[in-house]
């Protein structure tokens, strides 16, 4: 069987539409976990993306393209603010886990102290990071892992007397790269083996 012809009949082929046992994965059946956070405090998540640099080489009157590095994007995340937990109060625990230091209690009280934010303190202040998918029987169907992810962005969000809103913060995070579990659902997957095709894709 070719590849394509496996990747044909691994997505339903001709028949998806017909096939009751075809379920699309729904943006609201999701879980992201980040050290500290409580997951219900979160209400919206990017999925992990990336882009392709390209090489232009012109001969001519044409251009030709070579594709060069694969970056990942930086990831944003949407979270209440409840009073209990506080999760403004959280994020700057982090802030302070990952290696900052307020000006006054670096250089005060107990004496002057150097330690400032390094990648080692900012991964494990937010470690593990990972989002989980979940079908309509509540199992989970795909589960993606930020690999040395740490803060990089967060917005407070604001006050404002004529809103009756929740208020929310905006966190933007950078990581090296991320991994993708996928775990069979209802549809029956035919075997097949092909290192494109494999259940988890990285590290």
């Amino acid at each position: 069987m070719s590849t394509f012809a496996a990747i044909n009949e691994l997505i339903g082929g001709d028949t998806f539409w017909s096939n009751a046992n075809s379920e699309p994965k729904r943006k609201y059946r999701f879980t992201f976990d980040i050290a500290g956070l409580p997951v219900w405090t979160i209400t919206k998540v990017d999925r992990p993306s990336f882009e392709i640099s390209e090489t232009k080489h012109v001969f001519y009157n044409h251009s030709f393209y070579y594709p060069g590095r694969l970056e990942w994007k930086q990831l944003k995340f949407t979270t209440v603010d409840p009073i209990q937990p506080d999760s403004a109060g959280i994020l700057m625990k982090m802030a302070n886990a990952s290696g900052y230091k307020f000006p006054d209690k670096q250089f005060g009280g107990i004496g002057y102290q150097y330690k400032s934010l390094n990648k080692v303190d900012s991964v494990a202040a937010t470690s593990p990071v990972t989002i989980t998918a979940y079908g309509a029987a509540g199992r989970p169907v795909e589960i993606w892992t930020l690999r040395n992810a740490f803060l990089r962005d967060v917005s407070m969000g604001d006050y404002d007397y004529e809103s009756q809103d929740m208020l929310k913060m905006d966190i933007t995070l950078r990581y090296d790269w991320a991994t993708i579990h996928s775990i069979g659902g209802r549809a029956e997957i035919p075997e097949y083996t092909d290192p494109i095709l494999d259940s988890e894709i990285g590290p």
